[in-house]
Formats: structure tokens, C-alpha cells, sequence
């Protein structure tokens, strides 16, 4: 791929809408370019399980001609993939498992609907282990999605495939999900932006498996698009019975200062240990905040850990889908997660009315310990990306780590339901990203878009290039 046609790939959402409002540039010449790069990068990356390409030009053509009559709509034109737990209608639909390898969706989701109705051009579906599990995107299908910055390194998990097509300018917008972490943690591995909003704030439908804790968010190269994106998405709707009134930011409120915020800065929680080199770049980069005129201060004591609870919950979920069936589909199931189907077979009804007991106090004592805070601040994750395809890191630091346990920083807020944003904050002596987390009051997700938003300003990342979609060394 030539330069200029390679540039294209990364326009932000907001830069591509301004050159098709000038009549600048096509939505066809947008989408054949990231078509094309699709086509030269995920042989690499595995990011995509489906790739739409016949139906995204169609799209294309009819944005071209919308612009050409003087109609305009958020997001008219501009490229976004929809992970392939979200069903989009006649388009295949595995939820990264051999189960539901060639199934195909009779309708689409609520995000999808309102994507579509924006305007936005679906490229396809991207990748995510079975059901969402686990922290890697890999499964049985296409093995794991590859790290655009190191290809031997995951993208992280369970919103991998979406991480990896928006660092490597496979499309300026993506959509995630995320249960325990499945949007911050691959934004944070791959160097972009990955916004939980609120729970509830977009519908969720079909629901998750782990309901009480699933989130669908934007996953993109700047704030302002994850913004742009949330603004489509979010509203109430009827088949999600939890879903919220809209609330997001606009342009303007993005430029808003932060001045006199209070700002809590979280090293750690409970007893897993921070990567040094992570918990260096993560600290350094809470002190834009000061710079910023907020007021930083140090959690001394670390958060409590509700892993207990998560445990007990993602688990027994994650049996319950195949209560009547398990035996019949025993030889299909990714073996990591029949190990959590096991495991969740063996708790009781009583452990489960504890945890959901336990899940209303811990949340009660989180606020009480985080009432006087406008934001916590920490770093997205304890590690940087770890090895393609395996589970969880294994070890950090000599710390043991499970399948969920080694992302101590996310869950709590899947728990709290509260708006969470990883953006990146460095990258490593290696080359691999590191992310930031900035985490807002309940229900305070413009707020939480205005902070990111002020961190980039200082901050600024989105001139940084994955290796290989420059085709230089990726390890």
C-alpha cells in the first residue's frame, strides 16, 4: 500500500467526517484503503473472524452519494467493526466458538442498529475467545489475535480482534464489550483508547452470560471518537431492562478543564504485585493530572480485591450455558474455559446468594473509601502484554495468577458498575504499550471522557505506530 493510501488508515472518526463534509475525500476511497490493509495485516494479526468487505463497499457507495445530496449523520461513512459476540443481521456470528461456527444472526443488536442508522460502514466481525472468558483472544476458530506491537504478544482479551484492527488502522472504530476488563485490557495492550461506559448506558442485547457485569463501550485512536461513537450508542432500549437514559459528552464538554478535580491515584489492589517498569510509567503519567490543577492523592493502603465474588459469579455463569448440554458439547468447549465450567459446577446456591450479598457491600464499601474523589487514576493493567494465545501471564512477579485474577485493577469497576477509561500513558523500554485508567463516579461518564480527553491533550499518542503497520520488525 502506497503512503498517502496508508495515511487514511489513521484518521480519527472526527478527522474523516471533516474530509467528507469538504468533499475532501470519498468514503469509497476510505474504505478500499482500509480494505486493503485488512487484507496485507491480518494474515498477521487474526483480528477479524469476518470480513464483509462486498457489503462495506456497497456502504461506502451509498454514503458517497448521501454527501453528494447534502445529508449528514454522526457517523456517515466512517469504518467500524462489531465484535463477534454481537450478532449483526445475515453476517456470521461464532461468539469465538466451535459451537456456533456457522451460525448466522437474524437480527441485529441495539449498538448495531444505531451504528447502522449513524451511518457507520461495518466491516465485519472481530475477534474474541469463546463467550468473552478470558483476557486472550484466542479460540478455536483462528487461534489468538496477535499484538500489532510485538506479534509473539497477545492483544489482550476478551475485545482482542477489535484492539488490534484499531492500532493497526483497521478501521478508526470499534466496538467491545467488557465483563471483568474485555475493553481496557486490550486497549491498554494495544495502545489505543477503551472506554466501559456506565453500566447500562448502551443496551446490551443479546444479553452476556455474565449480565450483572457486561458493558458494551467504543474502542478507538482518540477520545473525541470514543465520545463521537458513545454518543450513537448510548440510550435506553427496551430488551435491555437495565439500560440508561442518555448521558455522554459532546465536543465542547471535552474541552473543559479539569481545575480543582480531586484525582486519587490506585497502585495497587490487594495482593497482586505491579510490573515495575508498568507501575513506573503509570506513576509518572498521574502527574499530568497535577499539571492539569488537580489535586493528586496517593491511596496508601491497596483497594480490597472482590475477586471472591468475580469468581464465584463469572464461573457459575459460565456453567450455566451449558447446564443441559455439557456432556454433548464437552470435545468443542475451549479447554481453559470447560476448566471454569467445572469449576463454577461446583459452587452452591447458597455461595452464589453470598456473592451476590457480598457484591451490594463491596460496592458500598468502594464508595465510602472513594466518596471525596472526583476520578482514581492506576494503571489499566499490572502487565503489559503477555504471550500470545496463553490463557492468563502465569506469574507477576512470582505472584500465581488464574484466569481472571492477574486484572486486579478493572474487575472492581465491573463490580461498581462505574464509567472506566484506558488511554495510553508510555510504552515500555520492550516497545509494548502502557495504559492508564482513569475511573469516574457512578453514572459520570462525561466526566470521565473530559479527564481522558485533558490527559491526551498532555499527553498526546495518536502519532504512535504499531511496527508492523509500518512494515518495520515486529518481534
Amino acid at each position: 500500500m502506497d503512503s498517502a493510501r496508508s495515511e487514511l488508515c489513521f484518521l480519527s472518526a472526527t478527522e474523516l467526517l471533516d474530509h467528507y463534509r469538504r468533499r475532501a475525500l470519498s468514503p469509497v476511497e476510505v474504505v478500499d484503503a482500509v480494505l486493503t490493509q485488512i487484507e496485507r495485516l491480518d494474515p498477521h494479526l487474526h483480528a477479524f473472524l469476518t470480513v464483509t468487505a462486498e457489503e462495506a463497499r456497497r456502504q461506502a457507495l451509498e454514503a458517497e452519494y448521501a454527501y453528494a445530496h447534502g445529508e449528514h449523520r454522526p457517523l456517515l461513512g466512517v469504518p467500524v467493526s462489531i465484535k463477534d459476540v454481537t450478532p449483526v443481521a445475515g453476517v456470521r456470528w461464532t461468539s469465538g466458538s466451535l459451537l456456533w461456527k456457522d451460525r448466522v444472526a437474524t437480527e441485529d443488536a441495539p449498538v448495531v442498529e444505531r451504528l447502522r442508522a449513524a451511518g457507520a460502514i461495518i466491516l465485519g466481525k472481530t475477534n474474541t475467545p469463546e463467550l468473552g472468558w478470558k483476557g486472550d483472544s484466542g479460540n478455536r476458530l483462528i487461534g489468538p489475535t496477535s499484538n500489532p506491537w510485538k506479534l509473539d504478544r497477545t492483544a489482550g482479551g476478551s475485545s482482542g480482534g477489535a484492539a488490534a484492527a484499531v492500532a493497526a488502522g483497521m478501521g478508526p472504530l470499534a466496538q467491545g464489550t467488557d465483563g471483568a476488563g474485555s475493553i481496557r485490557i486490550p486497549a491498554s495492550f494495544c495502545g489505543i483508547v477503551g472506554f466501559k461506559p456506565s453500566f447500562g448506558r448502551v443496551p446490551y442485547y443479546p444479553p452476556s452470560a455474565v449480565e450483572l457485569l457486561a458493558h458494551v463501550g467504543p474502542m478507538t485512536r482518540t477520545v473525541a471518537d470514543a465520545a463521537l461513537m458513545l454518543s450513537v450508542m448510548a440510550g435506553p432500549d427496551p430488551r435491555d431492562r437495565h439500560s440508561l437514559p442518555l448521558e455522554c459528552s459532546d465536543g465542547e464538554a471535552l474541552e473543559r478543564d479539569l481545575a480543582g478535580a480531586r484525582v486519587a491515584w490506585l497502585g495497587r489492589v490487594g495482593d497482586v504485585p505491579v510490573d515495575p517498569e508498568v507501575a513506573a510509567i503509570a506513576r509518572r503519567a498521574v502527574a499530568v493530572f497535577e499539571d492539569l490543577g488537580c489535586s493528586v492523592e496517593e491511596l496508601v493502603e491497596p483497594l480490597e480485591d472482590p475477586y471472591p465474588v468475580l469468581d464465584i459469579l463469572w464461573s457459575v455463569a459460565m456453567a450455566a450455558v451449558h447446564r443441559d448440554d455439557l456432556d454433548a458439547v464437552r470435545d468443542l468447549l475451549d479447554p481453559g474455559r470447560l476448566t471454569v465450567i467445572e469449576h463454577g459446577l461446583r459452587w452452591r446456591g447458597v455461595d452464589v446468594g453470598w456473592a451476590l450479598a457480598e457484591r451490594n457491600r463491596y460496592v458500598d464499601r468502594l464508595r465510602q473509601r472513594l466518596e471525596r474523589f472526583d476520578f482514581v487514576v492506576s494503571p489499566t493493567t499490572p502487565v503489559t502484554a503477555f504471550a500470545a494465545g496463553a490463557d492468563h501471564p502465569g506469574q507477576i512477579a512470582g505472584y500465581p495468577t488464574t484466569y481472571l485474577s492477574w486484572t486486579p485493577f478493572t474487575y472492581p469497576f465491573n463490580i461498581s458498575g462505574q464509567p472506566a477509561i484506558s488511554v495510553p500513558c508510555g510504552w515500555t523500554q520492550e516497545g509494548l504499550p502502557v495504559g492508564l485508567q482513569i475511573v469516574g463516579r457512578w453514572r459520570a461518564d462525561a466526566s470521565v471522557l473530559r479527564a481522558a480527553a485533558a490527559f491526551e491533550r498532555a499527553r498526546p499518542w495518536s502519532h504512535q505506530r504499531p511496527p508492523l503497520a509500518s512494515g518495520g520488525e515486529t518481534g
